[in-house]
């Protein structure tokens, strides 16, 4: 099964989007859109800028847990992932974007 992005609205009206692996797993979540159709173009950075390794920048949180960061080629956030156990398990993730971003189809999210 292929990965998807889901659109979903905030309780605010503003939009946001996750991009699923196909087992159903978020891989990649976006910032906050004003309109769906700014989220529309933050799907299109992602699918853009996901096969590119240059786009990836790996980090740490405060709590030492390992995570990344999908940026466009202008250096601006287009997601980010959740927080990994381990930086194997991030470098998982990292793949997993590559593999389903590019070709990821858009749905929207049920509730």
């Amino acid at each position: 099964m292929a990965g998807k992005f889901e659109i979903k609205t905030s309780a605010n009206g503003k939009f946001h989007f996750n991009l699923k692996a196909g087992n159903g797993q978020i891989i990649l979540s976006s910032e906050m859109y004003e309109t769906r159709a700014a989220a529309e173009g933050g799907i299109e950075s992602v699918k853009k800028n996901a096969a590119d390794e240059a786009r990836y920048e790996r980090r740490t949180s405060a709590k030492g847990d390992p995570y990344f960061v999908l940026k466009a080629a202008n250096g601006q956030e287009i997601g980010r992932s959740e927080m990994y156990n381990s930086p194997a398990a991030m470098e998982n993730g990292v793949a997993s974007v590559k593999a389903n971003g590019p070709d990821a189809t858009i749905a929207d999210a049920t509730a």
